[in-house]
């Protein structure tokens, strides 16, 4: 959450910091109070020419923007990097999140030692609680005290205000260093997707190197089928049957809930827009916020039902929160929204001890029979890395060699050290050669390298997930057909200042109604304060960007 320091600490650096202007200032907005807005052809400027690196056809194709599937595992994998990346010896600072237990540090982790000793630097890992991660952020950014490498989320930018600003004070500009033909100096990096680069720009100048996603949603509802089944409960295919399924498997004698947050996919079942935080396009060519919809205020309802009833987990549902990922592994809760990228690492620990263990999503559907759902859509990078400023040209090229290997796609040595670690301590091979990780990779893996340097998008199983990649592709290519069209997408918009800093105040405020701390009578009220303080700002900025695009 943004905290007050930080907001401070952010508009006290000053606008005078980045007004000389990025490379775009003809075709950008400068960043500010009323947000920015920077045309994707104009963003072509200063991204890395694409080159794409692949070494191994896929044997699922994933319908676009969705990742291509790999079931097999290539039989010879290549160096794609002759020469160590490292070259001074001083150690990096980088900071990551997971969403897992914590690592053992550098030093102390043969994963990250040997991963550290084909770099030919040390990295020197803190890797923070994911679930509290924004937290963190906010204070390295609001003491201006920031590592070498810091990966920020996304989601965790949105939560900051005028994060334009504080990143143009913070960080490293990348366009001299990767803009167009100068991203063949770095070729794995090259081979990120385009659309991932462009959404990599703030304020005209490229500022981080993006972490593409697999698919473009950023949830799905996920349940334990294992528990659900064995409970003799089917899947749902619309919300009464939600309903019904949460009141069969939620029984608190055992200690077991249905549900954790599902308000996000109770939205999409019923039409809830989700374009860029919640607008839509009207027919006219008016916006309207979520807030302001029928179709919210139902989903609501819902959730209080939902609430009323006791079948979310008392942990989840209190003020405080829990952990959902750890009720989900101890059959505590049943099913929760959360991110795809949760799934794989899930499903490959728990199947270890518990190899009845089966998390899998369920089939998107829409609030009643025959009612079309959506599905929001993301955007093309989730994560990003950023390199401290001022660390001096040679230093900042060293990182960026680092950061070029730890991008490496499957195929590659690169990629199978990144992503197992070392055969025969981390991980052994199945007869058709697939690696096979065992309880070391667990304790020490935390996908510490592969944040850093994003990676081409792929779909993966492997021996100890045999069906992860056809179960991803089988829903998300059936989900793709459902996806909402973005009118603002390939335009990087930077949330305009006032909606950043009423966005979680009012997400807390509709999570009250939601769990009953706060009458639904209080709605109305919500949303006029909502947009008095902010969102009908917000409304004609984001149209008028669609106005300067021609859409």
């Amino acid at each position: 959450m943004t905290n007050r320091r930080t907001i401070l600490g952010l508009v006290g650096m000053g606008a005078a910091t980045v007004a000389g202007g990025g490379l775009l200032s003809g075709c950008s907005r400068e960043p500010g109070p009323t947000g920015t807005a920077t045309n994707a052809d104009a963003a072509s400027a200063v991204v890395p020419d694409f080159k794409p690196v692949q070494l191994v056809q896929p044997d699922i194709k994933g319908t676009p923007p969705v990742a291509d599937g790999y079931v097999r595992y290539p039989a010879k994998t290549v160096a794609a990097i002759t020469e160590k990346p490292g070259t001074s010896g001083t150690p990096i600072k980088a900071t990551t999140p997971w969403w897992g237990p914590p690592p053992p540090a550098t030093g102390q982790n043969a994963y990250v030692d040997a991963v550290n000793a084909a770099l030919g630097v040390p990295v020197e890992f803190s890797v923070q609680d994911g679930n509290t991660y924004s937290e963190k952020v906010n204070a390295m950014v609001g003491a201006r005290d920031v590592p070498e490498l810091l990966v920020i989320p996304g989601w965790d930018i949105a939560r900051i205000a005028r994060f334009s600003e504080g990143a143009h004070v913070l960080f490293e500009d990348l366009t001299p260093y990767l803009a167009k033909e100068k991203g063949a100096n770095y070729p794995m990096l090259a081979a990120l997707p385009t659309a991932a680069w462009k959404d990599s720009v703030w304020g005209g100048k490229l500022m981080g190197v993006p972490f593409p996603t697999d698919s473009p949603f950023p949830y799905a509802l996920f349940h334990r089928k294992d528990l659900a089944e064995a409970a003799g409960v089917a899947d749902p295919t619309n919300l009464d049957e939600l309903y019904a399924y949460g009141t069969k498997l939620t029984d608190p004698g055992k200690g077991v809930w249905a549900f954790g947050d599902i308000s996000a996919e109770v939205q999409q079942a019923l039409g809830v827009p989700g374009s860029q935080q919640g607008w839509r396009k009207n027919p006219d060519g008016t916006l309207v916020h979520k807030y302001e919809t029928p179709e919210y205020r139902q989903a609501i309802e819902f959730m209080i039902r939902i609430h009323r009833d006791g079948l979310m987990h008392p942990d989840l549902a209190g003020s405080k929160g829990g952990d959902a990922n750890a009720l989900l592994r101890a059959g505590k809760v049943v099913c929760w929204q959360g991110g795809l990228g949760v799934w794989r690492g899930l499903q490959r620990d728990e199947t270890r001890v518990n190899p009845t263990f089966n998390l899998q999503p369920i089939k998107v559907f829409g609030a009643a029979p025959g009612q079309q759902p959506v599905r929001w859509q993301g955007t093309p990078g989730i994560i990003w890395t950023f390199i401290k400023k001022g660390l001096g040209q040679a230093r900042t090229e060293e990182l960026l060699r680092v950061l070029n290997w730890t991008a490496a796609p499957f195929g590659t040595k690169e990629y199978e050290l990144r992503e197992y670690g070392v055969e025969g301590t981390h991980f052994t091979r199945a007869a058709d050669g697939t690696p096979v990780t065992n309880d070391l990779y667990t304790k020490e893996y935390a996908n510490q390298f592969g944040f850093l340097g994003g990676r081409p998008a792929v779909i993966v199983g492997g021996a100890d997930l045999p069906n992860y990649a056809q179960d991803f592709l089988a829903w998300a290519n059936d989900a793709i057909r459902y996806a909402e069209p973005d009118p603002w997408a390939g335009i990087k918009v930077e949330t305009p200042t006032k909606l950043a800093s009423i966005t979680q105040p009012t997400v807390d405020k509709m999570t009250d109604i939601e769990r009953g701390r706060r009458p639904i009578s209080d709605l109305d009220a919500v949303v006029t304060e909502w947009r008095n303080t902010g969102g009908d700002e917000a409304r004609e900025f984001y149209a008028t960007v669609l106005a300067d695009n021609g859409r």
